[in-house]
C-alpha cells in the first residue's frame, strides 16, 4: 500500500514493457534475463535536473542521512504493510527476483528461472555465493521457508505475517536439489513472478521483528522508533557493492519538520518535497524529478453514508477539478488519472476511461439532488498528517466541493492511527492517500475484490469479482489485458473512489552526491548513491 508517498516533474513518457513470457523464460548466468514484468520502462522517471556524475567520479565510503516521514510498521519484511517501510527495507532484503529501474524483474537470490507454458510451474536456480548478513550461506531450505511463510503454507503460521493472496495459489514448494527450487501452482498464473520479490529470510531465525537479517547490499545496525533506522554496507554482498559505508534513515514527524532539517543541512536526501519547498531549497541541493507510479485519490468508504450511494460518489467525481488540483499542489506537474491504475502500466491502462468525470459542477449538483442531497451534505476527509502532499490536496478539494454545496472537513491523524482506523478497521468516510502496486496488473485491482482483507473502501460488485477471477486465471495475454481494462471500467463507472493523479516526485539531493535512481516501484535504493569528487 502506498502512501508513496510529492511535487515537480517532467510529464511521463512511458513505453510499453512486454509482459512475462509464458514458456521457458530463463535468465542466463550473467543475469541478462530478458523477461520483464508487465510494468513500465518510464524514461521520464530517470531524468534529473542536473547531469549525473560519471562512475569515474564516484568515491567509495562516507555516510548520509535520508529523511523519511513515516515510521516503520515492522522490521519483519513479511509483516510490513506500508510502502514507506518497504522502501527502506529494500536495502536490506531481496527476493528470488527484484525490480530494477527499468521495470524489469531481474534475478537476485536466484540466478535464473523457468516458467512452464501453462504457468503452473516456476523453477529457480539459486545463485552461488549469496549470504545472509551474519555470514551464513542462503540454502534451499531458507528459500522454501520464506516462500511458504509468505504463502501461508507453514504448519505453524504467524497471524501477523501478511500472506500474499497471489502466493496462496502456490500448492507446493519443492527442493529438487541444493540449488533448485520448484513452485507448483494450483492454477496457471503468468503474473506470479512479480510477487517473488518477497524477501528471502533465514529459516531458523526468530529475531526478524527486532534485528532484520537479509541478503541485500546493506546490513541492519539499529532502529529507534520515531527516530531512525541505520544500515551499513554489506561487504559480502554477492552483487555490485554499495558505495556508501552507512545510511541513516531519519524519521521526521511530517514534511515540514524534515524540510526544516533540510534547510539546516542535516539531511542529505529527502524524497517528499512539495512544489513550494523545492523553490526554497538552499543551493547546496539539487532537485531531482520523477514520478511516483501510484494512484492518488479521494478514497470513499462505499459501505458508509453518504458514499453507499453511487450517485453521491459520482457527484464527488464530477465536482473535482483535477487540473486545478495539479496546478495548486504540484505546479501543474503530474498525470491526471481516471482509473485505479497509474498510466505507466501502459499495456493495461484503460485509456477509454479518460475524461469520464470531467469537471462539471452542474452535473454534480444534479446527481446530489437525485440522491436526496439537494440541500448539500457534510462529510469528513481523514488524512495522514505526515504526508503534506495529501494534506495540501485535501485542502484544495475542500474548497472545490463548496461549489456544489458540499461541506468537507479535514481530520488529520498520525500514520499509525490511519493504518489502524482507516485501512484496517475501515472506520472513516473519505481519505486521501496514494496506493502503489507490485509489478503485476492484478496488484492494482485485487484489493477491491469484495472479500479482500485490504478492501478498505468496502467496494462490492459481483461482476467485478467474477471478472477478476477470469483475469488471474487467463494465460492468454490479449484476453488478460481486456479483463484488466474491464475491471478498471467497473471501478470508474461505479465511482468507487474519485481518482485524481499519479503525483510527481521531487527529491532533494545534496550536491555532493550522485546516483539517486528512480524506480517504477516505491523504493529508496541507497546502494547506487555515492559522493562525487570535487
Amino acid at each position: 500500500m502506498k502512501v508513496k508517498h510529492f511535487s515537480k516533474y517532467l510529464f511521463m513518457v512511458a513505453i510499453l514493457v512486454s509482459a512475462i513470457a509464458l514458456s521457458g523464460c530463463k535468465g542466463d548466468k550473467s543475469d541478462k534475463n530478458t523477461n520483464k514484468a508487465p510494468a513500465t520502462d518510464d524514461t521520464s522517471s530517470k531524468e534529473q535536473d542536473h547531469n549525473q556524475a560519471s562512475d569515474k567520479d564516484a568515491i567509495y565510503g562516507g555516510s548520509i542521512v535520508v529523511g523519511i516521514t513515516q515510521d516503520l510498521d515492522s522490521l519483519d519484511p513479511h509483516k510490513a504493510v506500508a510502502a514507506g517501510t518497504n522502501e527502506v527495507l529494500f536495502n536490506v532484503y531481496e527476493g528470488l527476483v527484484k525490480p530494477n529501474e527499468n521495470g524489469d524483474l531481474v534475478p537476485a537470490v536466484a540466478s535464473e528461472y523457468q516458467i512452464s507454458e501453462d504457468g503452473k510451474m516456476y523453477t529457480f536456480t539459486l545463485r552461488d555465493g549469496v549470504k545472509f548478513h551474519n555470514g551464513d550461506a542462503v540454502t534451499a531450505e531458507d528459500v522454501k521457508y520464506s516462500i511458504e511463510r509468505c504463502a501461508g503454507l507453514l504448519e505453524e503460521t504467524d497471524p501477523s505475517v501478511k500472506v500474499e493472496s497471489a502466493l496462496s495459489n502456490v500448492k507446493e514448494v519443492n527442493i529438487l536439489d541444493d540449488k533448485t527450487i520448484q513452485l507448483v501452482l494450483d492454477k496457471g498464473d503468468t503474473e506470479l513472478l512479480a510477487y517473488l520479490t518477497s524477501a528471502i529470510v533465514p529459516a531458523n531465525y526468530d529475531k526478524l521483528d527486532t534485528a532484520p537479517m537479509g541478503t541485500g547490499p546493506f546490513k541492519f545496525v539499529s532502529y529507534a522508533p520515531l527516530e531512525s533506522f541505520v544500515v551499513v554496507k554489506n561487504e559480502d554482498y554477492w552483487g555490485d557493492k554499495a558505495y556508501l559505508d552507512q545510511v541513516t534513515f531519519k524519521i521526521s514527524a511530517n514534511t515540514d519538520s524534515a524540510f526544516m532539517e533540510l534547510m539546516a543541512g542535516s539531511i542529505d536526501i529527502f524524497p517528499y518535497l512539495t512544489d513550494d519547498q523545492a523553490t526554497q531549497l538552499p543551493d547546496t541541493y539539487n532537485v531531482e524529478v520523477g514520478n511516483m507510479n501510484l494512484v492518488q485519490a479521494l478514497f470513499l468508504n462505499n459501505g458508509a453514508e453518504p458514499f453507499n450511494d453511487m450517485k453521491v460518489r459520482q457527484a464527488i467525481s464530477y465536482a473535482l477539478d483535477r487540473q486545478g488540483i495539479l496546478d495548486m499542489v504540484a505546479g501543474g506537474r503530474g498525470t491526471i488519472i481516471d482509473t485505479n491504475m497509474f498510466s505507466a502500466f501502459k499495456k493495461y491502462y484503460n485509456t477509454d476511461l479518460t475524461g469520464t468525470y470531467n469537471y462539471n459542477v452542474e452535473k454534480a449538483k444534479a446527481l446530489l439532488a437525485e440522491a436526496g442531497y439537494g440541500g448539500g451534505l457534510t462529510f469528513t476527509i481523514t488524512v495522514p498528517s505526515n504526508y503534506q502532499f495529501h494534506v495540501d490536496t485535501a485542502q484544495i478539494i475542500v474548497e472545490q466541493l463548496k461549489a456544489v454545496g458540499i461541506t468537507a472537513k479535514i481530520q488529520l491523524v498520525e500514520w499509525n492511527s490511519w493504518l489502524e482506523d482507516v485501512y484496517k478497521n475501515r472506520n472513516y468516510q473519505a481519505t486521501i492517500v496514494g496506493l502503489d502496486s507490485n509489478l503485476a496488473p492484478r496488484d492494482s485491482v485485487e484489493r477491491f475484490v469484495s472479500t479482500a482483507s485490504n478492501n478498505f473502501i468496502n467496494y462490492n460488485n459481483p461482476d467485478f469479482d467474477a471478472t477478476f477471477e477470469k483475469a488471474i486465471a487467463s494465460t492468454v495475454d490479449e484476453e488478460k489485458v481486456e479483463y484488466y481494462k474491464q475491471l478498471q471500467a467497473y471501478l470508474t463507472n461505479d465511482a468507487a473512489s474519485a481518482y485524481i493523479q499519479d503525483p510527481p516526485l521531487l527529491v532533494a539531493v545534496n550536491k555532493k552526491l550522485a546516483g539517486y535512481t528512480f524506480y517504477p516501484v516505491y523504493v529508496q535504493d541507497m546502494a547506487k548513491v555515492y559522493y562525487i569528487s570535487e
